[in-house]
């Protein structure tokens, strides 16, 4: 029997004003525009990452319009539907009608010929599932290597560029996805995942500092292939709570995009006027304190602030992170820069994996000291 291999296929955000996002995902990060639907609806892209853009208005007579103005009366902008591809869509989606998952939309042919449909997620996150060919797998697998190559179009989905221009792909893949929820849901939310698209546990965190605190659990496909953290808050005023206040419930936190070259991406987007959090410079003197830090000099990664992790001895690769300020007018959804090193082990090329304790506590932190910047209380 065939494995079922599930992938991310395009993020979806519902915004207030599309072209300005377009031409901020442009500017920013270096997406690429492809052919809209129309004025109230952009698709961008960057190696095997694919992102959508709507507007809503309750006057129009397209639904998707419709459900976005609906959504953006409840809430603020934000990533509403993290679309997932599969090469086994019929035993995907029995799978997840079996485990009590509710068709938001029914099963439709879309422009590539493919079936999908959309599945609501949890609380008000919904998941299109789009079944792909081999053909789509191996050009999104391949799209993963992309960085540092010219980019002329976007293989994965059909879009055609609108232009031609030949643009670097600083990042490549669309690396984990985080849904934060709220006090005690977390258990629920990583039943739910298991039991409707297969996931399995990976990594489990409790962070905590003199303020504040937040449980994750990371849930991942078990081919690889996919990677959903799930937070929830363990105090009040933990910023996962600030997230749930603004955000008006559960909802996606932020994005990891993955980069092959995250020192001079990150170094780039600053030029193009990225806004990223701040790391203290005693950070890295803590690196250096660590006896099997693999990289004797750090100064490139300090002066453009990423973070850097290992697993025990240094062998493994490495994991270098860092992340936006939140980039809408409230405090919730923001990205990830993250690139995970090669390493060889038995011969084998291998690549970092897992989250890293030490980062996600000094994100905590750095996030932790923006949340008191703009008056979070930790009383």
């Amino acid at each position: 029997m065939t494995k079922a291999a599930m992938y991310f296929h395009h993020l979806h955000f519902y915004v207030r004003d599309v072209a300005f996002w377009r031409d901020w995902f442009i500017c920013k990060l270096c997406f690429e525009a492809v052919a809209a639907a129309s004025a109230a609806h952009e698709v961008l892209v960057q190696g095997a990452i694919e992102i959508r853009l709507s507007e809503g208005s309750k006057d129009s007579e397209n639904s998707e319009d419709s459900e976005a103005a609906t959504y953006l009366h409840k809430h603020p902008p934000g990533l509403v539907d993290v679309g997932l591809a599969t090469d086994c869509f019929e035993a995907t989606l029995q799978r997840a009608i079996a485990a009590g998952a509710t068709l938001v939309t029914p099963v439709s042919i879309n422009d590539q010929g493919q079936r999908e449909c959309q599945i609501q997620g949890w609380a008000d996150l919904r998941h299109t599932l789009v079944e792909v060919s081999p053909v789509w797998v191996a050009a999104h697998l391949a799209g993963h290597q992309n960085t540092g190559h010219q980019n002329t179009g976007h293989q994965n989905t059909g879009h055609q560029n609108t232009g031609h221009r030949h643009i670097e792909d600083w990042l490549c893949a669309v690396d984990h996805v985080v849904l934060n929820v709220p006090q005690g849901e977390l258990a629920a939310a990583v039943d739910w995942y298991q039991a409707v698209f297969g996931l399995v546990r990976g990594q489990h965190f409790d962070i905590t500092t003199a303020h504040s605190g937040l449980r994750s659990q990371v849930l991942m496909h078990p081919e690889g292939t996919l990677q959903m953290p799930i937070n929830e808050p363990t105090s009040a005023n933990s910023q996962i709570q600030e997230f749930l206040n603004h955000n008006r419930g559960a909802g996606i936190q932020h994005v990891a995009l993955r980069s092959e070259q995250a020192t001079r991406a990150i170094a780039h987007f600053r030029q193009r006027g990225l806004d990223l959090i701040s790391v203290p410079t005693t950070y890295y003197d803590g690196l250096h304190q660590r006896p099997d830090c693999p990289i004797p000099n750090t100064s490139a990664a300090s002066r453009q602030q990423l973070l850097l992790d290992w697993a025990p001895g240094g062998q493994q690769g490495m994991l270098l992170q860092t992340f936006t300020k939140p980039i809408f007018s409230e405090p919730t959804f923001f990205f990830e820069i993250i690139e995970r090193s090669l390493y060889q082990e038995a011969g084998q090329t291998k690549r970092a994996q897992g989250f890293g304790e030490g980062n996600f506590q000094a994100l905590f932190e750095a996030i932790e000291r923006a949340q008191a910047a703009r008056g979070g209380v930790f009383n």
